[in-house]
Formats: C-alpha cells, structure tokens, sequence
C-alpha cells in the first residue's frame, strides 16, 4: 500500500513539472521581441551612440550626462526636420556644437577627456529597442566618443527622433516607432514615384517634340 502510495505521488510531481515548464515556456514565448526587417529600416534611421571613456562607474555614469545634454539640444530641433537628409544635414552642420556641449558636460564632472564625434556608417549587432530588435547590420550612426571610448555605450534612434533618456527602453512604444519608420519609408517612395512621374512625364514631351521637328522638316522641304 505505502509502495502504491509513493508510487502516485512520483506521478503527480512528475504531472506538475511537466505542466510548470510548458507554462515556463509559453510565457517566454509570449515575451519574445519583435526583430524588424533589416531591409525595412536601414535606410529610414540614423542612430545615436555615446560610447563611454572605460566601464568604470564614473566613466559611464559621465556618458549618461553626456547623453543628456546632447540629446536635450538636438531633440526638439530634429523634430522639425521633414526627412532623412534634413535630419543629416542638421548634424553635420551642429557637430560642433554637440561636441562643445560633450566637451563642458565633461569639464563640469571633473574630467578632461578629449571629445569626437561623427556621422558615419558603422556595423552594430542586434541590439533590442524596448520590445523591437533591430538586426546585425550596416547603419547609418552619429556617435560621440569619449577619451579612449573603451567602455559600454548607450545607443538610441536619433531620426525619427525615438531617444528616451529616462532609461526605461522597456517602455518604449514600439507600435510608434513602426509607424514612424515607415511613415519616413512611404514618403520615400512617393517621392521616387513622383520623381519617375515626372521624368516619364517630361521624355513623352520631349518625344512629341521631336515628332514635331521631324515632320515641321519634312514641309520645309
């Protein structure tokens, strides 16, 4: 009897880790991220790192105020910007400015770190964005070091302007940052089909044209 007993119980344990790990596994299921199509956003975005002087304490706490600094002067400004290449042409044109703020932000916490920063294509690995992944890839980056730019950065998407500096990347609204890209991805295609609208538009002119010139010519003689 007590076998028989022992032996049930074995069973119902086994029943329970059984079911505890298929609920284990369907709740890390429903906590996946999102991986956004590499084709879909590499040429929507440019991202925005401030990579740190070492992984000391102090180095990256320097970087957050760096990187609180630089996004407080840019991110109102870079919401008026209508595209991609104004977004560009606003960081090329302020990159010193940003690297001045860097620089004081720096010289105010005590520290005399050189400072650099550049917009440029770099390779990142996937990195997770609230719940959204962005892939491995080429992006288009602007990023500012700082000293020797040996420790851990911080990374955020600068246009469409999507930098959160509260730290709670968990809370970002993803379905907000789909629409934003893609809403920069449409007004990309219809200016390509604008553009080729306009050129078809302009060689069927320049074709009757032509016609007109050949037949004008023919009267002629």
């Amino acid at each position: 009897m007590r076998k028989r007993i022992f032996i049930i119980m074995c069973l119902i344990f086994i029943i329970f880790s059984i079911t505890g790990c298929s609920s284990s596994i369907i709740g890390q299921g429903n906590e996946e991220n999102n991986e956004l199509a590499y084709e879909d956003i590499v040429n929507e975005i440019i991202r925005f790192h401030v990579i740190a002087n070492s992984d000391s304490e102090e180095d990256q706490n320097l970087k957050l105020k760096v990187r609180d600094r630089a996004i407080e002067y840019v991110s109102d400004k870079l919401k008026d910007c209508k595209d991609l290449s104004e977004a560009r042409e606003f960081i090329v044109n302020n990159k010193s400015t940003i690297e001045s703020i860097a620089k004081d932000t720096i010289i105010e916490n005590g520290h005399s770190y050189e400072v650099t920063s550049m917009l440029s294509r770099e390779n990142f690995p996937d990195k997770v964005y609230g719940d959204l992944v962005f892939p491995q890839g080429e992006y288009e980056a602007y990023r500012i070091l700082i000293g020797e730019a040996k420790g851990q950065n911080w990374w955020c998407v600068m246009f469409p302007p999507l930098c959160f500096v509260d730290g709670t990347k968990d809370a970002v609204d993803s379905k907000e940052i789909e629409k934003k890209i893609s809403e920069g991805k449409d007004k990309d295609e219809n200016d390509i089909k604008s553009t080729t609208k306009n050129k078809n538009k302009k060689a069927k002119i320049k074709f009757k044209s032509k016609i007109f010139e050949v037949l004008f010519k023919d009267k002629e003689k």
